[in-house]
């Protein structure tokens, strides 16, 4: 219950929500990816636990998101350093944010076309001819 509150999306509303409060960009962007982080790993533990955990692909993936963690962190600490502004970190998040929306809006829209024009069964029903049991 605690990974679906503090998931995904409680990790993209927490760092704004921090930002809007005044507390620090270095502050609000650890706070919700250690949100996110938290969902991730729950489900990662469930996947485990229902035998559909690719241990290869995960353990490659593993090793690919820790390298760019660090590059990232070590390319934003230089941009800090050069600028002299933590305002880098609001920058970067606000950018992160603006991407996921528009590509988690396209990837909806694509799919959606894309069962349309399969005549693919979308979820909804005719609702002039529904009759109710008795």
């Amino acid at each position: 219950m605690i990974a679906g509150l503090l998931g995904l999306g409680g990790g993209f509303i927490l760092g704004p929500l921090f930002l809007g409060l005044g507390i620090p960009p270095q502050v609000a962007s650890a706070t919700s990816t250690l949100a996110m982080a938290f969902s991730a790993s729950m489900a990662v533990v469930e996947y485990y636990l229902l035998k559909r955990f690719p241990i290869p692909y995960a353990l490659y993936f593993v090793s690919i998101a820790t390298a760019a963690a660090l590059v990232g962190q070590h390319l934003v600490r230089k941009a800090i350093a050069i600028l002299g502004r933590a305002s880098v970190i609001i920058f970067i998040l606000t950018f992160t944010l603006c991407v996921s929306a528009v590509l988690l809006g396209g990837v909806g829209v694509a799919h959606m076309i894309q069962k349309i024009e399969n005549k693919e069964y979308m979820g909804f029903g005719d609702l002039c001819t529904y009759r109710a049991t008795k």
